[in-house]
């Protein structure tokens, strides 16, 4: 028995677009000797629909296009992921299609609600195992969340499955692999049964999905692994309902996974949603650098415009730096002196501000003014503006409204500025595309004389830390003192998040890199006071 597993990239909505890629898979399946083709968890779709899913006239398209596409494949047996309505309740369902004809159906029985997972919103619950016959083994079928709690692949094995059929739309986020293999390897191990899991591929909004699609035997052993991160199609050999040991993808370090999966980001929100290229504000820095670099490996170099905007306040080296990185990257690239305008509003306000002192406020207007500047090129040219801001700086509201946060993708928005300077050394050992000053200067927003970031914030080191644990860790500050950080530096950084939240709720969405992002994982009030309370009652 031959398996094919397709690693396909699915979007969202695209119901044509997808089934036929599914056709085309099964064609190359077949060619390739297959006679099942597995495809992701809904697969004909794209993963996750979210609120289309509340609308009767997608679920009617989707149960079309499902019986199209049965009629449409080729002499293969086809596993598909689509939604199914029945009567008042929709199910997240995997139907075998054979012959021309939907031959079984299976509902998933554990339905994620929690971190960027809202299914108890759209789905019913499954209750029935699924267990059909093909070339003479028994293959129970499971989708995603349930191959993390034991009793859907326990239930299938009680119904006679000799293997088991697991289809995900698992998202990425750091070390995530490693959990998946813990998790099948337990199924494996406690049901004795091999596993075939198969997960989807490509960006969708916030999420990237990784792909690296595996096979365990029976004893939890590795058999064949996918490279992440690309779409594939792999035919997996086996003796009766055992695999055969086949080929495993090269390991990525995190740097490289991290790396990865926001270029697929980048590359499919742009292509996906019909951009033409990407707009960058360049400043020399360190953020707007990683953005540039992986904004020419995600669609190309001819796809992309740097612009430089100095102020009085940049340094020589920042603009020789900037103009350095784009002839290595071969962009086009720009220069627009903004203290022109920035004169220009400064005298326009001063009836307003009067003697008032250089402050926040004219800092902000800088950043204004560029944003400003990149949103008319956008706007002009179609372009999207990709904004360069790193997760510590969300994090904490080290950011303006309307200035570095305008434009309408956040490549950085889940990354810690620690981690931007591991990415960029990560990307240089590659080819050097990052002047190496740009990394080993202090970072500065340059939006006053000699300013430098740790002015206003801790070392980002002890930044990065408190942020992690608060946000992604949802440690209390007792907890984090206790890790060996000051109270002052923990209760300054837990109030900069806390009253930021407001900043965030407004920032463009982001490729999500942690298991806790500033996106659908965080859903904080606004408007709150707790932290009030346990500032007053630590000290």
């Amino acid at each position: 028995m031959k398996i094919a597993i397709a690693q396909m990239n699915c979007i969202v909505g695209d119901l044509a677009g997808n089934a036929k890629k599914i056709i085309n898979q099964a064609n190359l399946a077949k060619e390739r000797g297959a006679t099942l083709l597995v495809t992701p968890e809904l697969s004909l779709c794209g993963y996750s629909p979210e609120d289309l899913l509340l609308r009767p006239d997608f679920l009617l398209a989707c149960e079309d296009a499902l019986l199209t596409l049965a009629k449409q494949l080729p002499e293969i047996t086809v596993v598909v992921g689509h939604p199914h309505q029945l009567g008042e309740q929709c199910f997240n369902a995997a139907s075998v299609l054979e012959g021309g004809q939907i031959i079984a159906t299976y509902h998933k029985q554990v339905l994620p609600n929690y971190g960027v997972f809202d299914e108890k919103r759209y789905f019913s619950a499954g209750s029935e195992a699924l267990v059909f016959n093909h070339r003479g083994v028994k293959l129970g079928i499971l989708i995603c969340a349930d191959v993390w709690e034991p009793k859907p692949a326990l239930h299938a094995k009680m119904a006679g499955a000799e293997l088991l059929i697991a289809m995900n739309g698992s998202p990425y986020h750091m070390k995530k692999q490693s959990a998946r293999f813990e998790v099948l390897k337990q199924r494996a191990t406690e049901n004795n049964l091999p596993v075939v899991y198969v997960n989807m591929v490509g960006g969708q909004d916030e999420l990237v999905f990784d792909g690296a699609s595996f096979v365990l035997n029976a004893q939890g052993n590795l058999m064949c692994e996918l490279p992440a991160f690309e779409s594939q199609l792999s035919v997996i050999d086996f003796d009766d309902a055992q695999p055969v040991y086949g080929e495993i993808a090269e390991s990525l370090s995190l740097e490289a996974t991290v790396y990865h999966a926001l270029k697929l980001g980048l590359a499919d929100y742009v292509n996906k949603n019909g951009f033409p290229g990407v707009v960058i504000g360049l400043s020399g820095g360190v953020d707007s650098a990683l953005t540039l670099a992986l904004a020419v490996d995600a669609i190309g170099a001819d796809k992309v415009h740097a612009v430089m905007m100095p102020s009085e306040f940049t340094a020589d080296i920042s603009v020789n730096d900037a103009r350095e990185m784009a002839d290595l990257v071969g962009v086009e690239y720009s220069e627009i002196a903004i203290k022109p305008l920035f004169d220009s509003y400064l005298s326009a306000l001063s009836p307003q501000f009067g003697d008032a002192p250089f402050d926040a406020t004219e800092e902000n207007l800088q950043a204004r003014i560029r944003g400003m500047l990149l949103m008319a090129i956008s706007n002009k040219f179609g372009s999207i503006v990709v904004t360069t801001g790193n997760k510590s700086e969300m994090a904490v509201g080290y950011c303006t409204l309307y200035g570095d946060m305008a434009g309408g993708f956040a490549l950085l928005k889940d990354v810690p500025k620690t981690l931007v300077y591991r990415l960029c050394a990560y990307r240089n050992q590659l080819s050097r595309v990052i002047p190496e000053r740009i990394i080993t200067r202090p970072p500065s927003a340059e939006l006053r004389a000699n300013q430098v970031d740790q002015d206003s914030l801790p070392p980002y080191d002890v930044l990065d830390a408190i942020i992690e644990a608060y946000v992604e860790d949802d440690l209390a500050r007792t907890d984090i003192v206790a890790l060996g950080y000051s109270i002052d530096d923990v209760n300054r950084v837990i109030a900069m998040i806390d009253r930021n939240e407001y900043k965030r709720r407004q920032s463009p969405v982001g490729v999500r890199i942690t298991d806790r992002g500033f996106g659908k994982d965080r859903r904080y009030p606004i408007t709150a006071k707790l932290n009030e309370y346990w500032k007053t009652r630590l000290n």
